[in-house]
């Protein structure tokens, strides 16, 4: 693939920093190597020593003083080492990417850890896009990524979604107002970015099938789009077994993929990490050095010791139980909103995630219902307008989270929600 192409103006200005190279270079050098050649801190001179951590099963963790050392000190900028081999251990088991062994270095499967999967994707679409491009995205959309975009100035061409995610024919409508040439156009404006959270999507837990997948990836190969594959929820897809993913299907190298752990080990540590072809990681890579260097040195030791001790068996195992709870509390929801707002609201089961997405029947925006009468009741939920990139868009739904509440606390906030909307539209009626 011509990488070049899909490369803003800003990325293909970006060099290695020569500095954070040596870095990498004195991480494999040979034991008894005197490098006087780069600027890292005495850690002797840090306060902290080592750590012991209890897990909720009542074992407990160890960081020794080595690995300590290894955490305080600066790192390579794709992540620790042994972070980075086991999570692409983890990605070659789950995902088996047929561009593993690519002819084409560029092309190959590459791995880099970042700031939380939200880090990876804001930076790649830093070195993808420009303003006036055209990108495709489902509709509604997690407002972070529309936070991400709006700045850079690109325009939205959204996508319904269903309880199976995008809906194929309306990209393949939207798609059929250029001709598949124009695809190997630098000069073009055919939309060269796919955004999609297959997963779970946020708000709507909706969960892309796997044809429909197989289609997306067609239709990406046909125009020649790359694929933003934002899966935090891919842990918490309710499928079994579960759906596999773009980077799965990914025979040309057009995928990138995000990662999380923000919904399964912590959400505070803040370590995800994007795999995808090397060329465009290696884009992202410079990013990373002129910005943040690397990932926090001890989130990734924490979490690289957590999976050292439970091995990729004990993982999958904890990443499951997971699932399990959050698919209780989804039935636990959905069993209380049939009960109180059954005929007044409608919803698809959620395929992961934490989401339910609903819809208020009779009710045009429930943007002033959920700001002023929802929490003069004592109840909250998140107004569907905000999950649109056109900031004054109407949306009769509401978002409800089943992640934090007690099977109580769902049960009476689906009761309360009962007595607004009926006192809404007792209102409307007059």
């Amino acid at each position: 693939m011509n990488y070049a192409r899909f490369l803003n103006a800003v990325s293909r200005a970006r060099r290695p920093s020569p500095l954070r190279g040596l870095t990498e270079i004195l991480q494999q050098s040979p034991p008894g190597t005197i490098s006087m050649a780069t600027g890292l801190p005495n850690v002797e001179q840090f306060p902290f020593e080592d750590a012991t951590f209890k897990l909720r099963d009542n074992t407990s963790m160890h960081v020794n003083a080595r690995d300590m050392k290894k955490a305080l000190q600066y790192t390579a900028t794709p992540g620790l080492p042994e972070l980075r081999d086991w999570l692409i251990d983890m990605q070659i088991q789950l995902h088996n990417p047929p561009t593993l062994d690519s002819s084409d270095p560029d092309t190959q499967m590459d791995l880099l850890v970042s700031t939380g999967s939200q880090h990876a994707l804001s930076t790649s679409c830093e070195m993808l896009l420009s303003k006036n491009d055209n990108v495709l995205t489902s509709s509604p959309l997690y407002p972070g990524t529309v936070a991400i975009l709006r700045p850079i100035g690109t325009k939205f061409l959204t996508i319904e979604v269903d309880g199976d995610g995008m809906k194929v024919e309306q990209i393949k409508e939207i798609m059929s107002h250029w001709d598949p040439a124009d695809g190997q156009s630098e000069s073009s404006d055919i939309p060269r970015v796919l955004c999609v959270v297959p997963n779970g999507d946020n708000p709507s837990g909706a969960g892309l099938s796997l044809e429909r997948k197989k289609e997306i990836y067609a239709i990406a190969q046909k125009y020649n789009m790359i694929i933003m594959e934002d899966d935090p929820y891919f842990f918490i897809q309710f499928n079994k077994p579960k759906v596999p993913s773009f980077l799965s299907l990914d025979i040309d190298g057009r995928v990138l993929r995000f990662d999380s752990f923000s919904k399964i080990l912590s959400a505070g540590m803040r370590v995800g990490f994007v795999t995808g072809p090397k060329y465009l990681l290696s884009k992202v890579n410079m990013h990373m050095q002129s910005s943040v260097l690397h990932t926090g040195g001890m989130s990734q030791m924490l979490i690289f010791k957590l999976l050292e001790k439970w091995g990729m068996d004990g993982f999958l195992s904890h990443t499951d139980k997971v699932a399990a709870f959050y698919e209780e509390r989804r039935d636990i929801l959905m069993e209380s909103a049939d009960r109180w707002l059954r005929g007044m609201a409608e919803w698809h089961e959620p395929r992961g995630g934490m989401f339910l997405w609903m819809k208020l029947l009779g009710i045009e925006d429930t943007t002033p219902l959920i700001m002023k009468r929802a929490r003069d009741k004592g109840v909250l939920f998140v107004p569907g307008g905000v999950f649109y990139p056109e900031s004054d868009k109407k949306s009769s739904h509401i978002r409800a989270a089943y992640s934090l509440c007690t099977p109580e606390e769902m049960d009476k906030g689906m009761e309360r929600l009962s007595i607004i909307v009926k006192e809404e539209l007792s209102e409307l009626r007059q």
